[in-house]
């Protein structure tokens, strides 16, 4: 049976929190935060788990408390110094929020985007070395996974920032495929943010991981976790 996780105040909260950045008024409503934000998003993320291990066995053994971002935001070197995100995010992944170089899925709730992204935004030097060249060498696979119908109608391509210069022995390969220039390897999709008070909303996200899942393991396999 599908279950609706949040209500129309956990958007209406980020909104409100918006014109009312600052700890008083976050103070204030601390109550309401746990009640209609924090709670309902980890028992969100609990479920999505679940879900994701069943496709995923490297996923068994972590838990929300493991993919949850805080809501605080890191003001260190920062101009704007607002002290709140204005949504939730996780990382649902074998690392957590501790693995950014271990392939997964990311998500994001709030009132201005509601998002679902795959694959790595994050790769060491070495395991970005590792995926060029195992990528190189499995073309014609990782051809077939990013031109998939359903894979582009949700995602599109694959996106990542690109390097200036990759190793010459692989340049003949990157002539062919140029996302060996990469040095992130990520897709997403994103979703009307009223969709979330839905009770088919957990629904739609797992249809769509599993559009994209297949790369995930792809990556996975080039950087040998």
């Amino acid at each position: 049976m599908e279950v609706e996780y949040f209500t129309k105040d956990y958007l209406d909260f980020f909104k409100e929190l918006a014109a009312n950045n600052h700890k008083n008024w976050f103070d204030e409503n601390r109550k309401r935060y746990e009640k209609s934000v924090k709670n309902p998003f980890k028992k969100f993320i609990e479920r999505l788990i679940a879900e994701v291990e069943a496709i995923d066995p490297e996923q068994r053994g972590v838990e929300a408390k493991h993919c949850i971002f805080r809501i605080n935001r890191d003001v260190r070197f920062s101009k704007d110094k607002t002290p709140y995100k204005l949504n939730n995010s996780a990382v649902v992944s074998p690392g957590g929020k501790k693995g950014k170089d271990i392939p997964g899925i990311y998500i994001e709730l709030g009132p201005g985007t509601v998002r679902l992204y795959g694959g790595v935004f994050f790769l060491e030097k070495q395991n970005l070395e590792d995926f060029r060249y195992y990528l190189a060498a499995n073309q014609t696979a990782f051809e077939k996974l990013i031109h998939q119908k359903d894979f582009i109608k949700t995602y599109g391509k694959i996106k990542g920032d690109k390097a200036k210069r990759i190793p010459k022995d692989l340049k003949e390969a990157a002539e062919k495929q140029a996302l060996i220039y990469n040095k992130q390897c990520y897709f997403f999709t994103e979703y009307n943010p009223e969709v979330i008070c839905t009770a088919s909303f957990i629904k739609t996200l797992m249809n769509d991981v599993q559009k994209g899942f297949e790369i995930i393991q792809f990556i996975r396999k080039g950087i040998h976790y």
